[in-house]
């Protein structure tokens, strides 16, 4: 099962979380794609990814499931990764969630569903809280990164996953403009090959 859990101010409707799904029912696998639309509350965006982690691991103990997480959402994927000791693809993560997002607090915007909502000042403590400073298992971990990110500065995240696979790409943008040259290699990468 792959676990994709999308950005911030983002929605199952993304164009990498779209991308990915499809490639994967084409390839008959659509029943082990999740991918839902995650609180504001990053507490409350956690229970939820955990309620499935633990679903996953009943249904299918012999495959954990496999985190993907873009931005804000690989911030998620790499505490949950740690925390329950599975593996995780991170695309463009958020290393620094929460200085990064402490200028997003207020009302903002989804921009896939067009949906308001306020971000409050207590979820920064939240993210704080939930910051991996080292990871302790980089063989678990694949980074992926265009160096043309315009939202966060790629090198904290080279310089965070040092030890995992990375792929650092010249170019492109926070959007990850070359994603479906490594669809296959991320279903690979969750052992959901057939």
């Amino acid at each position: 099962m792959i676990i994709y859990l999308h950005g911030f101010r983002s929605a199952p409707a993304s164009i990498k979380a779209q991308a990915l799904q499809r490639h994967m029912a084409e390839k008959g696998l659509a029943d082990q794609f999740w991918c839902e639309q995650l609180p504001h509350e990053p507490d409350a965006a956690i229970a939820l990814i955990e309620r499935r982690i633990a679903r996953c691991r009943a249904e299918r103990p012999e495959l954990p499931p496999t985190l993907v997480g873009s931005s804000l959402g690989g911030y998620y994927a790499t505490h949950l990764a740690e925390k329950h000791g599975l593996r995780a693809a991170l695309v463009n993560p958020a290393v620094v969630a929460p200085l990064s997002l402490e200028a997003y607090v207020g009302m903002q915007t989804n921009l896939y569903t067009g949906e308001s909502f306020d971000f409050k000042h207590e979820y920064i403590a939240q993210l704080r809280a939930m910051d991996v400073a080292t990871i302790t298992r980089p063989q678990d971990f694949w980074l992926l990164v265009e160096t043309g990110d315009e939202v966060l500065d790629y090198r904290d995240a080279v310089a965070k996953y040092a030890g995992a696979r990375q792929t650092v790409l010249e170019g492109g943008d926070h959007g990850f403009s070359r994603w479906t040259d490594y669809l296959d290699e991320v279903i690979a990468f969750a052992g959901l090959t057939r």
